[in-house]
């Protein structure tokens, strides 16, 4: 008898062996997916064994066809995703979320939300930003604007693009309201003056440059280094900017969008960029473009381009078209 014990031992861990469940795959392992050089949507898509569908409506894609190339990507399905990120009445924003996603998630609508945080454009949310939920308690976090102070005081994280955007005016305009020397160097408890008590100024950048201001235009402040997206007289995003360099600054002038591309080389003397993204040629060689290159937005860097940072510059590549006017100035 002990003998025919010995002799199936061997059968039986070559059994337990194979009943041991599979280690799990990348598809689950990982909530969130990098895009590398190269990869499509439909590609992540079958890798993760999901669909474009399903990953556009996870990060609020507009356009599958638009992703670049760092950006990160949540995977339907994936712990991260599952549980809606709120904290007491409020729910911050997740990357790629739109606010009808948001609305949906917590049964309300697109306009309840606008109502309650005071959003000028329904369509500009960002990263981080806590927004307020109906039936929540407004003692966990900042109250939503007023537009009858006229004051903002500053939150932690926020920048002078996110307020302008919140109050429906222009960092141009807040900038002159409150005499900002540095409109990137604003400080938590700072207290803001808002242009107008929340209403867009009376003079923007458009008055001044000429630009249209019936439809969409871009702003380039070379003394700030900012670019601003407008519809009309209302910003409706805004980014650091790095332009040219003293001896080959960037030129001014009211330009229009001449062509665009995804991706190009770049070369001249000391330099050679495979890949850059997001070409948005305005004037001869001078373009707006992705940089992935440099973190020092802000400063001038270039050789008379508009370095942009690599996401936003996808924004402004999908929000533009051919045509759209261009204001460059100080």
């Amino acid at each position: 008898m002990r003998t025919r014990t010995r002799r199936w031992l061997p059968l039986i861990v070559l059994i337990l062996c194979l009943v041991v469940p599979a280690s799990p795959t990348l598809a689950r392992a990982s909530s969130v997916h990098i895009v590398q050089p190269g990869e499509t949507l439909a590609r992540i898509a079958a890798r993760y064994s999901t669909t474009v569908s399903a990953l556009a409506q996870a990060n609020g894609l507009r356009n599958p066809n638009f992703i670049w190339w760092g950006q990160r990507l949540t995977i339907p399905g994936s712990s991260s995703a599952s549980t809606p990120t709120s904290s007491g009445g409020y729910h911050v924003v997740r990357r790629g979320e739109t606010l009808s996603q948001i609305a949906a998630r917590y049964g309300t609508t697109v306009g309840t939300l606008v109502r309650l945080n005071g959003l000028p454009n329904s369509n500009f949310i960002w990263w981080g930003q806590r927004l307020r939920l109906p039936g929540g308690s407004s003692s966990s976090t900042a109250p939503a604007p007023s537009r009858s102070s006229g004051i903002h005081v500053v939150q932690r994280g926020e920048t002078l693009a996110r307020i302008a955007a919140r109050y429906g005016t222009t960092v141009w305009a807040l900038t002159q309201a409150n005499g900002l020397s540095n409109p990137n160097h604003i400080y938590i408890g700072q207290r803001l003056r808002i242009s107008g008590s929340g209403s867009a100024p009376a003079s923007t950048p458009s008055t001044s440059s000429g630009a249209a201001t019936g439809g969409k235009w871009i702003d380039i402040n070379l003394s700030t280094q900012r670019l601003t997206a407008f519809s009309g007289s209302t910003a409706v995003f805004s980014t650091a900017v790095s332009t040219g360099v003293p001896g080959m600054a960037t030129p001014t002038g009211r330009f229009s969008i001449q062509y665009k591309v995804p991706s190009t080389t770049m070369s001249g003397p000391g330099y050679y960029l495979t890949g850059v993204p997001w070409v948005m040629g305005f004037y001869g060689a001078n373009s707006i473009h992705g940089a992935y290159w440099h973190n020092n937005f802000g400063h001038t860097m270039s050789h008379g381009c508009v370095n942009v940072p690599v996401g936003n510059a996808a924004w402004l590549y999908s929000w533009s078209y051919v045509g759209m006017p261009v204001v460059v100035h100080y």
